[in-house]
């Protein structure tokens, strides 16, 4: 089984707030000592920090729950409860978070230490010193913490590389991987030796560097799921040049021309985008019989078709194993790089528009439906969550319920449904009797 992995889906939870305090001053010598409940803490926040030390998601297979630690609650003389400390989780670079419900992009993780908070800490409840009007000076009321922000994001690892190496299996990725860079590559003389990325880093003799992902071989079909699929082709996504690599020798009985309309229009298929790439191609296995005069015949059909491409690609002869014209594909190579800008990889559709935690504004308060029992359910965001941070155990609190959800037009709402004296209302697993 590959120790690689690429994709993962978790659950995170944010930390809630702690509950606010009801308590009051009963000192001997303080006169009308009044209320001294304080806040609950802030709940603690998800946040993903990027480690250049990871390659995978690997960590992500076993452990796909993460649930930060909620803020202290509130106590007496007025203190406030301990904010919660926040939840790091590392995760490598070149990660992209995704809300699994939406599928919207929340962020693209790249740089070494950045850091993103995917989930947000509830805020602690207010204690009932916060109450304290002339008109009530003694409050029994407090708050219970704001309920932490808890979703479930898909994960992409797209591995960072300024080069992708692209081709049909047993063209010899791998074999090029290792002489251009210190790569160790698994190399066999059969197809789907590499079966996950592998990167390297190459220097060339000006001193120019740059990185190198060899992906797995794919196949007519691929974008159909044929042989590994496209599942890693997400990789090359980053990269902003491509070396198409081409089994000159026709070895596997290929045509190498039709070889390379082939790969192209399985990138085609994945994403339309990739080929906005420049590539260069790779003749390789120069070393073997027939392959100069293959390449003539490519050469030909290139040119031939010109109209076919927007610029006609440049093309190396080399030989990986004798080491022949590598040194001219290295320049060439890091020469298009300082002058083939970043690629953008998300437009703004697929972005979360919500940089914040919090409730639309342009959303209804609330929302009225039926049970089966006939009993009228409100729900909505807005509504949930003053019911969640309502202390129900004391009776001030609950009248201040009934009043904010009067101020919200709840009653007038359920008036106008039809309902009447004595139905049945539910909030989630609360239930009351309307009162008209």
């Amino acid at each position: 089984m590959s120790m690689f992995l690429d994709t993962a889906k978790i659950k995170v939870k944010a930390g809630n707030g702690g509950d606010g305090m009801v308590a009051f001053r009963r000192e001997k010598y303080v006169p009308n000592g009044g209320p001294w409940g304080g806040d609950g803490g802030r709940g603690g926040n998800v946040i993903f920090v990027v480690d250049e030390g990871l390659r995978t998601l690997m960590d992500f297979r076993y452990n796909r729950h993460f649930k930060a630690q909620s803020g202290e609650k509130g106590m007496t003389k007025g203190m406030h409860g301990r904010g919660a400390e926040d939840l790091i989780v590392h995760v490598p670079q070149g990660t992209t978070v995704r809300d699994a419900e939406t599928g919207k992009i929340l962020t693209d993780l790249i740089e070494n230490g950045q850091k993103f908070i995917v989930a947000h800490g509830g805020r602690g409840g207010r204690g009932n010193i916060r109450f304290a009007t002339p008109k009530n000076p003694a409050p029994e009321i407090s708050e219970n913490g704001e309920p932490g922000q808890e979703r479930e994001l898909q994960l992409e690892l797209k591995i960072l590389a300024d080069v992708g190496l692209v081709g049909f299996p047993s063209v010899g990725k791998s074999t090029l991987l290792s002489v251009i860079t210190s790569a160790k590559p698994k190399i066999g003389a059969y197809h789907f030796t590499t079966i996950v990325p592998n990167l390297g880093m190459v220097r060339t003799q000006s001193g120019e560097s740059f990185a190198v992902a060899d992906l797995p071989g794919l196949i007519e079909g691929a974008s159909q799921g044929v042989g590994l699929g496209t599942q890693f082709l997400r990789h090359i996504e980053r990269t902003r040049v491509i070396l198409h690599v081409i089994d000159m020798s026709a070895s596997e009985g290929r045509n190498p021309y039709e070889d390379y309309l082939a790969i192209n229009k399985e990138l085609e298929s994945y994403n339309l985008r990739l080929m906005e790439r420049p590539q260069i191609i790779v003749a390789n296995k120069m070393d073997m019989p027939n392959s100069a005069e293959n390449l003539k015949t490519f050469k030909k059909k290139i040119a031939e078709n010109y109209d076919e491409f927007d610029e006609l690609p440049q093309i190396f002869p080399i030989s990986s194993l004798t080491k022949q014209g590598l040194s001219m594909l290295l320049d060439a190579t890091a020469e298009l790089l300082d002058k083939t800008p970043e690629f953008l990889l998300y437009d703004e559709s697929e972005m979360e528009e919500e940089a914040y935690y919090g409730f639309d504004e342009d959303a209804p308060a609330f929302d009225i439906s039926r049970d089966d029992d006939a009993a009228w359910v409100l729900s909505g965001d807005k509504l949930e969550k003053l019911f969640v941070m309502t202390n129900f155990d004391r009776e001030e609190a609950v009248m201040k319920f009934a009043r904010q959800l009067r101020g919200m037009g709840v009653d007038e709402a359920l008036r106008a449904r039809g309902a009447k004296d004595g139905d049945l209302v539910r909030i989630g697993n609360f239930e009351f009797e309307f009162v008209d």
